[in-house]
């Protein structure tokens, strides 16, 4: 076997079609990931954790010339190698690497292979571990190893064949925290103590929700900046988003976004919380093979008008402290269940909520208040380097 780095236009492509070509030929729940989100990874003009750190790709070759497997390993300087470690965290790695875009046969010499160039790599800059399979961005896309229900992929989100576990932990892999994915049916019901509740809340004239209107995203843009300062800047390593921050992720959204299914809440006109749904588009994705040039985007709109995407993924929800506790959460999936629920008022039939980690038990709670039921989960594995040291789960978040 022969581990060859990804240094030209060739390799990089090869980095994209060997997984369909070759693992996922035959597999109908996978969806192939955009060829340019993949890239933007990898490009130094459009990933800027290429200013704090550091990135390289391999393939992996058989004796006959033809991919076997590939990898990438990264690190954050700013994270790798912390200034200000917080107190009573000393007790697991700090200085840790990544390795992610993890794809190999079912072969665990193969696998080592991959792994060891990682592990090598990352040792040589001073790094004390890895956790994979993860992305050198945020984690929002291309976080964790798939551990349970191998069914279709959400948009963004890692997808493997079931024997990766088995080539992580042979190789030294244990878990590092579980990410769980919760599920719930549009017409489902809030349990019917939170949902009185809930409607007591709603009823309160103190209290507003409603769902956002596309011509004023500008405005919601702002009301989503107040909530996330107040809700997030609290916890470690989260800095403040500024307006133009929080107007260029609204923008991003605009032309997959439907205005129904974004909502906000506001006590005496203040924005205090808010529950941001996007149409799942990897339901449509799943038909363009990676590719998004101008005639996809023309599919992509007939699509759209066709109503083909059934699934709403819950991108994020936020409540500011303040209101934390009196239940807002359910308050507002009520207020917007009068409208979603409505016969033919829209076209979804189930949501899916982002990942939440176990080390979050109270947002895990939160999920299963309004409704959510465990669906599926990922895991995000750790390697130390130094196999004598004592291994530390996540610690969970107070």
């Amino acid at each position: 076997m022969q581990l060859v780095e990804v240094t030209t236009p060739a390799q990089a492509r090869e980095f994209l079609e060997f997984p369909p070509r070759v693992l996922y030929r035959q597999d109908p729940n996978y969806i192939r990931p955009l060829d340019q989100d993949v890239e933007a990874v990898f490009d130094p003009t459009k990933n800027k954790l290429f200013q704090k750190g550091e990135c390289v790709r391999w393939l992996l070759l058989d004796e006959q010339g033809q991919t076997i497997g590939r990898v990438a390993a990264f690190f954050n300087r700013e994270t790798a190698f912390p200034t200000n470690i917080p107190e009573g965290k000393t007790d697991y790695a700090q200085h840790m690497g990544a390795m992610g875009f993890f794809e190999c046969i079912d072969d665990q010499q193969a696998a080592n292979k991959l792994f060891d160039a990682c592990r090598d790599w990352l040792q040589a800059r001073g790094l004390e571990g890895m956790d994979g399979p993860i992305n050198f961005g945020d984690r929002d896309k291309w976080w964790g190893l798939v551990t349970d229900n191998f069914g279709a992929p959400i948009y963004g989100a890692n997808y493997n064949p079931p024997y990766y576990e088995a080539l992580f932990r042979t190789y030294g892999f244990e878990t590092f925290y579980k990410q769980i994915t919760y599920h719930r049916m549009v017409q489902g019901q809030l349990h019917p103590a939170v949902f009185t509740r809930a409607q007591r809340l709603a009823a309160d004239p103190n209290y507003a929700f409603r769902h956002m209107r596309k011509k004023d995203w500008r405005q919601y843009a702002e009301d989503f900046r107040t909530i996330y300062n107040k809700a997030w800047v609290k916890h470690e390593g989260i800095k403040p988003m500024s307006s133009e921050g929080a107007q260029k992720i609204m923008k991003s959204m605009l032309d997959i976004l439907d205005e129904r299914i974004i909502w906000f809440g506001y006590y005496n006109n203040e924005p205090i919380s808010f529950y941001i749904n996007l149409p799942e588009i990897n339901e449509i994705l799943r038909f363009f093979n990676g590719k998004l040039g101008w005639w996809q985007k023309v599919q992509f709109k007939y699509h759209q008008m066709r109503s083909t995407v059934k699934t709403m993924f819950g991108v994020v929800f936020g409540v500011v402290p303040e209101q934390q506790r009196k239940g807002v959460e359910a308050a507002m999936v009520y207020a917007s269940s009068q409208l979603i629920q409505k016969p033919g008022a829209i076209p979804y039939t189930q949501t899916v909520m982002n990942w939440i980690g176990d080390f979050n038990p109270k947002m895990m709670t939160v999920a299963k208040l309004v409704g959510g039921e465990p669906w599926r989960e990922h895991q995000t594995l750790r390697y130390l380097f130094d196999r004598t040291r004592e291994f530390q789960r996540h610690p969970v978040i107070d």
